[in-house]
């Protein structure tokens, strides 16, 4: 790895590959420190009860909080500040994710992993590389994830199994939608701008990291096998 992998600013003459390539590597950084995040949390059960009697609503806020902080602030922070939050960020929803070890199998929650990151790479690429503007898909996406969200707490209430593999297939066509939107609106930012900052390369790897995460998600609902 270069020593100016991660500097501050790229200039305009940067080819959109190496850009997305600054892009995937934080997302990839972001992922691991996730991961290294559950698996501390899982080695320590004093921590792990605390969060499954209601600390993980704490950690849930903190994530949202920060996450819709990141997105309206990353023009003005420093390249420093920008990957000190995403990495906290990573680290917390880590956390707040360590309780899917103890729902599902670990082979289960590998398997769903590689098919996730098979298809995140798939569609990231198609939105890469499609020459079809996108910009209707990541509209409707955007709607659909808020009537998703709407119903995921209703059904809460009603608990009714058949509504809930409607909202696991129907969660994972809509962060597969914005997984390509997302791809293609990087690259219109990169040929629009005369100078991308480094900012934007971590913006692009929260957005796309989090599209990775609602995926993998819903699919582990679909191929995740519960604990007895």
């Amino acid at each position: 790895m270069s020593s100016n992998q991660f500097s501050g600013t790229y200039s305009g003459a940067t080819t959109f590959p190496i850009f997305m390539q600054r892009v995937y590597l934080w997302m990839t950084l972001g992922l691991g420190l996730t991961g290294l995040a559950a698996f501390a949390t899982l080695l320590s059960p004093g921590f792990l009860q605390f969060l499954l009697k209601g600390g993980m609503w704490l950690f849930f806020i903190a994530e949202l909080i920060l996450v819709f902080w990141i997105s309206a602030n990353i023009q003005r922070l420093s390249m420093q500040a920008a990957s000190i939050l995403f990495l906290a960020f990573s680290a917390l929803n880590g956390v707040s994710l360590s309780g899917i070890f103890l729902a599902y199998t670990a082979s289960s929650i590998a398997m769903t992993f590689f098919i996730a990151a098979g298809t995140f790479a798939g569609v990231s690429i198609y939105g890469w590389v499609t020459k079809q503007d996108l910009t209707s898909v990541g509209s409707f996406c955007g709607m659909a994830l808020w009537g998703l969200i709407i119903a995921s707490i209703v059904n809460i209430f009603f608990q009714t199994p058949t509504f809930y593999w409607i909202l696991s297939y129907a969660g994972v066509a809509v962060f597969i939608g914005l997984t390509a939107y997302d791809t293609q609106k990087l690259k219109m930012i990169h040929q629009n701008a005369r100078a991308v900052p480094g900012q934007i390369a971590i913006f692009g790897a929260l957005t796309l990291y989090l599209d990775f995460i609602n995926m993998f998600l819903y699919l582990l609902r679909i191929f995740g096998r519960r604990n007895n």
